[in-house]
């Protein structure tokens, strides 16, 4: 599935998320802050790698998704717009980032402080959107000791838990009605899609699965085990949460159909889109 620039942004604004023109989605996501955070305290992903000071391959991909849909994305890696009187101004938080973002780290950036990371954990709970792409599970959590004790791997709702070699997987959809997952041709209920795919520990028990992980024929000792989900959603408080294991390879974040899932995200996680997102069975 192809399609230009263009074909892209009206297809997943006007046409993926529901009725009504592209002016309308515009009035409805008015104001809509988003933080689009990239620090890499760990392993630092290409497709988030900034080359001369310019912003990176997804960075570039979600502000002009954002900007084309009525979203004010500002994609940054300076952990210091968590802090109380910072925070505040933003309505959903869009994390790829990797290791310990209370420590500087691999690039350097500026860390989280200790009162930033509290107050994010209280904005989601408090209501605050997140989305969590690729690399967001492998983000605190086994960087400090920490586990499935962690607060951040209890928001998330899930711990990386290592990945094989990049592969074209077998994605199952169990819910197309999840804003963004509907983004496939006809009555498709399933796709194939090379990506780096993560398994996972520590997944929480009431995870709203979107897609599944088809293990069946997936080579790795990472997938030898039952189908697991790749993409969920679930409340943490008052706050929604969505994750998905996709968007590591640039050519991913390319693809229409995972731009499309990203803005469904951006839809539900900002409240401007429902979606009934009880566990899964």
């Amino acid at each position: 599935m192809s399609l230009n620039r263009r074909q892209m942004l009206l297809a997943s604004g006007a046409a993926l998320l529901g009725a009504g023109s592209t002016g309308r989605l515009l009035a409805e996501t008015q104001g809509k802050k988003v933080l689009f955070f990239t620090k890499s305290s760990g392993f630092e992903h290409s497709c988030i790698k900034r080359e001369g000071g310019n912003l990176s391959v997804a960075e570039r991909i979600l502000v002009e998704i954002g900007k084309t849909n009525g979203y004010e994305v500002t994609a940054s890696k300076d952990g210091r717009l968590f802090d109380p009187g910072k925070i505040e101004q933003f309505d959903v938080f869009v994390f790829e980032t990797t290791g310990d973002l209370t420590k500087p780290g691999t690039d350097k950036q500026p860390a989280m402080s200790a009162e930033g990371e509290k107050a994010f954990y209280e904005a989601i709970r408090g209501g605050k959107g997140f989305i969590g792409i690729h690399c967001a599970t492998d983000t605190f959590g086994q960087h400090r000791k920490m586990g499935a004790d962690d607060p951040y791997i209890q928001m998330i709702g899930g711990h990386f838990d290592g990945h094989g070699d990049q592969q074209v997987a077998h994605i199952l959809v169990n819910d197309p009605k999840f804003p963004g997952a509907d983004a496939l041709p006809g009555s498709a209920r399933s796709f194939e899609l090379l990506d780096e795919w993560y398994a996972f520990r520590h997944l929480a028990k009431d995870l709203h699965v979107i897609y599944t992980q088809d293990t069946s024929n997936m080579k790795g000792k990472q997938y030898q085990r039952p189908n697991y989900p790749e993409t969920w959603a679930r409340m943490h408080g008052k706050g929604r949460v969505f994750y998905t294991s996709m968007g590591h390879r640039e050519e991913v974040w390319r693809e229409p159909k995972f731009q499309a899932l990203l803005l469904g995200a951006l839809g539900w996680a900002s409240g401007q889109k429902d979606a009934e997102v009880s566990p899964s069975a």
